[in-house]
């Protein structure tokens, strides 16, 4: 009993201050572009270059070569995510956005 009481008090002591801190925020207008979805020629060189890695025969390399081409594919995978504006959302991130627009 003791904890529905403390949790109720809880919760109404929430709800009394939330409207003070949302009048109290300022209010910026900002504008959203959308990314330009043209490829550039360097995101071109890093495909190609991918795909010539991926055609060739690594059986009959060493393993020094085998991680020097792994990182290198690494690399540049990371350059073409960062070029092409590509965002990953986690799983648990699009939770909380839909719990808190429910809230709201």
């Amino acid at each position: 009993m003791k904890k529905l009481i403390f949790c109720l008090t809880t919760l109404f002591l929430s709800l009394t201050f939330l409207p003070l801190q949302s009048n109290a925020a300022e209010k910026i207008h900002t504008t959203l572009t959308a990314p330009i979805p043209a490829k550039s020629s360097n995101s071109k060189i890093l495909e190609l270059r991918l795909n010539e890695i991926n055609k060739m025969d690594k059986s009959s390399l060493k393993t020094s070569e085998k991680r020097n081409l792994r990182k290198e594919t690494k690399s540049l995978e990371r350059q073409r995510r960062h070029d092409g504006g590509v965002y990953y959302i986690s799983g648990g991130t699009i939770l909380l956005i839909i719990v808190l627009l429910i809230i709201l």
